[in-house]
């Protein structure tokens, strides 16, 4: 709901300033989080089942689409249900043929640029879904792990700690799992290493000097002391042997060993981490897994064949210990990553998967270069996706599933040579655009996949196999730029704006700006606004396990939609978002006071015509012309909040304007000369003129936030030549005029207005009057003090003071107050107005009062 209204401000404020916004809804169909669930109906997803042969791939792409199509039509109710302005009979769905086809052909441009190809490398792995995971398929839950201190005895030991006893490197790691694949330990060249003597005569154990009092503290070695010091560089090429397997390791320089946790030493698995493998493929050493799909150890490997790797933890320790290898254990709360869909750990894997080179053609240095040309809302969206972009690893677009589009690779049956060419791509797109889309690639054999007479450029073969591997959802999500702004006329390439949750730094935002200048070294988008997350009023994640989420359906029905609407629009988004039943009362409240309002001005202007009744600027009394200043004030402040995407900032001034300038002032001050004019009374005439005048402005100015409302309010507004919604205008313009003096004047008329009214409260309280119409005022004036400190009062005149005052009688008197005179003396309340030289006295009016208008005057009666 929250991304959905704030979407919808903004196509709603950008059409009202004149511009042609226009919102076309999608869905991201394909992926994981759908297969995942069709798999639990299916009852498909038990441990160690290969979902991709468990039935027919076309059956289980027929009921993915279904389930997909399922939630589209409800959400799609739902969105429009909170009154969101978009293309709902057009929307873009990833399953279309006719956006598969293009994913397809999109992915073609990057084979033609030579940069997609398939490796060996490590990757995040889902063992339960069995299936590479994206950067962005990654949450961080906090676990609790064993982390192990372990020592790798060096083979021959530099001069530097020659003549002491087994010199031994120690590494520290959280994952004992990937020990079995260690093959290099990396040092910092450039830093000081120590030896510690941790026992007479026992092992001498090499750490970083930077981080060796907290290994000794941590490891629990009170009697360790320092006995050599050597540099990094010094270790770098000495070999090590493993702690249990008959193997050598050596020790590289690197420069991503951190000198603020650990012990200066890292253990370096090629398989399984990304610094792990670029340093064992500059080192030559092989790229070594041994775990298989499910996360169990391979045979080959002694003690843990068939063990999964969190199964092999606790006896890898237990090996280590018994070889004397572990120098402590120590457990250990931090985050680990997890799968997006089915919440379980993931771990680093090399498998064989299709990518795309971030650096090979120059796409990495490009889009950083394009960061700067987008407006990012609010700035810091800007270095979060430098960063992302920049300390990224190559691009994954490879998963292994069913449910998505196909990568289109082929295999030569003869030779194994993979063909993936940009016209054959192109062929395969045609196909899929013409027929029934990505199934296409399941309903045919490759040989009618392929173009005529395709045959292996490496041996000449025709026989070949299809890739069973489909696309990144990202991928496909990155893609919607082409495949909706470039096939739909009536709309402009690129985006004007893309607007989601800061998640999507790394999603959305993230994988459409690298397919974007991948495929035409151009930024797909020209702003891109960001929201936080929705968490309770105490400013926790809302989680079902908290029992603190809050549905919108639930809201929807206890306060309406506009009432949720208010709240996704009066927040600051650029921070996570609050939402509670208290925050909630006080919107509604905060609703109920505006909507009020229009009721008056409504309800006031049943008998006004505007083209017959409006006053002249000329004619408005001193009053009128101020709330047609505030009136400036808050449409120049309103469109302004609007046009810097400050939403909440609006809101506040509309509220404001309501409850402050017009409910608690100009319209309170009003009610005498609405209700007891005659109708036509020139003073009554231009009070409803300015009403009139406000009613029209304020219904415009919120119809972005409360849509319903506003159109509400429009259906009743008398104007001529009136658009048949609110929502087909634009907002109304300034004033063309504004008195700066009037202004100021007025600013000091309002502060002496407080202080009045505080001298009446005192009145009150001494049982004086009552209403405030029971009194009368007499303004005391020193006529010696300069400048006239009654200035403001005498350019108002008699009757308008004693409207703004609301009471029966005002004077001033240039005579200064009589000495002695106290506080509630001879009936009357005397305050200092805050102006030199000006004091007020109040008393209560003399005469009777008016049944109609209940002023007080000697003249009623007579």
């Amino acid at each position: 709901a929250l991304n959905k209204v704030l979407k919808d401000v903004v196509v709603k404020s950008r059409t009202m300033m004149g511009l042609d916004a226009v919102y076309v809804p999608g869905w991201d169909c394909h992926g994981l989080p759908i297969e995942h669930q069709v798999d639990k109906e299916l009852g498909l997803d038990k441990p160690g089942q290969d979902v991709r042969r468990a039935m027919d791939p076309v059956e289980k792409r027929r009921r993915c689409r279904a389930y997909a199509l399922r939630f589209i039509d409800i959400q799609r109710e739902e969105f429009r249900r909170l009154g969101i302005l978009g293309d709902w009979q057009h929307p873009y769905l990833t399953m279309d043929p006719a956006y598969q086809a293009t994913i397809v052909r999109e992915l073609g441009r990057f084979v033609g640029k030579g940069i997609v190809y398939k490796g060996l490398r490590p990757v995040h792995w889902c063992m339960h879904c069995k299936t590479a995971l994206a950067q962005a398929e990654v949450e961080y839950e906090e676990q609790r792990t064993p982390s192990v201190y372990v020592k790798l005895p060096l083979v021959a030991p530099p001069p530097a700690l020659a003549g002491l006893p087994r010199p031994s490197l120690v590494v520290w790691t959280t994952t004992p799992w990937t020990l079995p694949a260690n093959l290099a330990v990396a040092v910092q060249p450039g830093e000081e290493y120590v030896g510690l003597a941790a026992k007479e005569g026992k092992d001498t154990l090499i750490v970083a000097a930077a981080l060796a009092d907290e290994v000794v503290k941590t490891a629990r070695l009170p009697d360790a002391r320092r006995v050599a010091t050597l540099r990094g560089a010094d270790l770098v090429g000495l070999e090590y042997r493993h702690p249990w397997i008959d193997r050598t390791g050596k020790v590289a320089g690197a420069p991503f060993v951190a000198m603020d946790t650990g012990t200066g030493l890292v253990h370096v698995a090629p398989g399984h981490g990304e610094e792990d493998y670029d340093l064992g493929r500059s080192l030559g050493l092989p790229i070594y897994t041994p775990v298989d799909d499910d996360g169990r150890f391979v045979p080959e490997v002694e003690h843990f064949a068939g063990l999964t790797v969190w199964e092999a933890n606790p006896r890898i320790i237990a090996l280590l210990r018994e070889r004397g290898a572990l120098v402590a254990e120590v457990p250990l709360t931090h985050t680990y990553p997890h799968c997006w869909r089915c919440k379980n750990p993931t771990i680093f894997r090399a498998t064989e998967q299709w990518f795309i080179s971030l650096d090979q053609d120059g796409l990495r240095e490009r889009t950083l270069r394009a960061i700067r040309r987008v407006q990012w809302i609010p700035p810091w969206g800007e270095e979060r996706i430098t960063n992302m972009i920049a300390h990224r690893p190559e691009w994954v677009i490879s998963r292994q599933r069913v449910w998505g589009v196909p990568i289109v690779a082929f295999y030569c049956e003869g030779c194994g040579h993979v063909l993936l060419e940009e016209a054959v791509v192109a062929h395969v797109a045609d196909l899929m655009r013409r027929g029934e889309g990505a199934d296409e690639w399941y309903l045919r054999g490759a040989r009618d996949l392929l173009p005529a007479g395709t045959a292996c450029p490496k041996c000449g073969g025709a026989d070949f196999r299809k890739e069973t591997d489909i696309l990144d959802v990202w991928f496909d999500s990155g893609c919607s730029h082409a495949a909706v702004l470039l096939t739909r006329p009536e709309l402009h390439w690129p985006a004007e704006m893309y607007l989601e949750g800061s998640d999507q730094h790394r999603g959305w935002f993230h994988s459409s700006l690298l397919e974007s200048m991948g495929t035409r070294d151009a930024e797909p988008y020209r702003a891109v606004l960001t929201h936080g997350f929705v968490v309770d009023g105490d400013g926790r994640k809302m989680s079902k396990s908290l029992g603190n989420t809050v549905a919108p359906d639930d809201v929807i029905r206890k306060y309406g939609a506009e009432v949720l609407r208010l709240w996704a629009a009066s927040e600051d988004y650029t921070e996570d978002i609050r939402l509670s039943d208290e925050i909630l009362k006080h919107l509604a409240e905060a609703y109920r006071r505006i909507r009020n309002t229009c009721r008056f001005l409504l309800g006031n202007l049943a008998d006004f015509d505007p083209a017959a009744h409006v006053v002249a600027d000329g004619e408005l009394r001193e009053l009128d012309r101020w709330a047609m200043l505030r009136l400036h004030r808050t449409i120049q402040r309103v469109r302004k909040s609007y046009a810097a995407y400050e939403f909440h900032l609006a809101f506040q001034t509309l509220h404001n304007f309501c409850a402050v300038d017009l409910s608690a002032l100009y319209l309170d001050v009003l009610k005498d000369r609405l209700y007891t004019s005659a109708p036509n009374d020139p003073g009554r005439r231009a009070a409803q003129t300015v009403c009139y005048r406000i009613l029209d402005a304020l219904v415009r100015l919120m119809a972005p936030i409360l849509s319903f409302t506003a159109d509400e309010v429009w259906e009743h507004v008398q104007a001529p030549d009136k658009a048949p919604s609110v929502h087909l205008t634009d907002f109304p313009e300034e004033a063309s005029w504004f008195d700066e003096r009037l202004e100021n004047d007025w600013d000091q008329l309002l502060r002496l207005r407080g202080e009045v009214a505080r001298a009446l409260e005192q009145a009150r309280a001494s049982k004086l009057i009552g209403a405030s119409l029971d009194a009368a005022l007499r303004f005391h004036v020193d006529p010696g003090v300069e400048p006239d400190p009654a200035r403001l009062l005498r350019q108002c005149g008699e009757a308008a003071l004693k409207e703004l005052f609301i009471v029966s009688k005002l004077e001033i008197v240039d005579e200064p107050l009589l000495p002695g005179l106290v506080t509630g003396s001879d009936g009357v309340v005397l305050r200092e107005t805050g102006v030199p030289g000006l004091a007020v006295l109040v008393s209560r009016a003399r005469g009777r009062k008016c049944a109609r208008c209940w002023v007080w005057s000697e003249a009623v009666g007579q």
